[in-house]
């Protein structure tokens, strides 16, 4: 890999991170209760403008999330203050990723796979019935 291309990625993450710090510092927020939601699901390439869907979300004890949209599901795990995310097509496992991650008001889950230059944001509606 050339070395412009190391440094394009290396300004990038720092960049996404950046933002992402940013975005959430005003509007941080506690995670919402175990439940499940209904949800809008809004994922960015680069700096192309985001494509954002309904979906489904699962707030699970033990600081975990499942999101579907269609036949796909995210399993994240949540850490302190970095997430695991898993994501499946079925029994498959089609990506995997570890990303730094904040909830914010709304609630909103936000985090980014800087490897991919892709941004995720997960907003809840109110808790399913």
């Amino acid at each position: 890999m050339s070395r412009r291309l190391v440094a394009v990625e290396a300004v990038f993450v720092v960049v996404a991170t950046a933002l992402l710090a940013l975005a959430s510092g005003a509007a941080r927020a506690d995670p919402p209760a175990d439940g499940r939601y209904a949800a809008e699901l809004c994922v960015t390439l680069d700096t192309a403008a985001p494509s954002c869907g309904p979906a489904d979300a699962q707030v699970l004890r033990g600081n975990r999330v499942l999101v579907r949209v269609a036949d796909i599901v995210w399993q994240l795990q949540l850490h302190s203050s970095q997430l695991d995310v898993v994501m499946m097509h079925g029994a498959m496992q089609i990506d995997g990723f570890v990303a730094n991650y904040e909830w914010l008001a709304g609630p909103a889950l936000e985090f980014v796979d800087a490897d991919k230059r892709t941004r995720y944001a997960l907003r809840l509606a109110a808790p399913a019935r």
